[in-house]
């Protein structure tokens, strides 16, 4: 097993990127009410530290959505999901390491800029984790 050749097998790949983003959002609103939903178990303190929160939530949704279906539930939403370089579903190992990359690209910009450069210019649509990784997002319909 491997992943899809982007020039034989472009329905793979196709819209891949522009999925991913409207993956994010969605992702980024649930990750939104979930650290919402813990405020008041935390007497409040934790509106003090919410971006804070937000992080540590995100961090743990999407190990756990990756390690369980190879997408978070907004990639599920839009049919994308995330294969390593054999074309499996990643594992919790893959899965940490894939989130652990992401979060370095958040918390330094020229990383996130360098991963939505190589996701909107690459034949894979891959991120900067993606490419050190060797994973690549998959339209789940080309796949079946």
């Amino acid at each position: 097993m491997h992943l899809a050749d982007p020039l034989t097998q472009p329905q793979f790949y196709r819209d891949v990127a522009a999925k991913r983003f409207l993956a994010w959002i969605i992702d980024t609103i649930v990750i939104a009410l979930f650290s919402l939903l813990i405020v008041p178990f935390t007497a409040f303190v934790a509106l003090f530290f919410f971006f804070g929160l937000m992080a540590v939530v995100s961090f743990v949704y999407r190990v756990i959505t990756l390690a369980t279906g190879s997408a978070t539930w907004g990639m599920r939403l839009m049919a994308v999901e995330i294969r390593d370089a054999r074309g499996a579903q990643l594992d919790l190992g893959q899965a940490f390491l894939h989130t652990l990359g992401y979060t370095i690209s958040w918390a330094i910009a020229p990383l996130q800029l360098i991963s939505i450069v190589l996701m909107a210019t690459s034949n894979r649509g891959q991120g900067l984790t993606d490419v050190v990784m060797g994973t690549a997002a998959l339209n789940r319909k080309a796949r079946a």
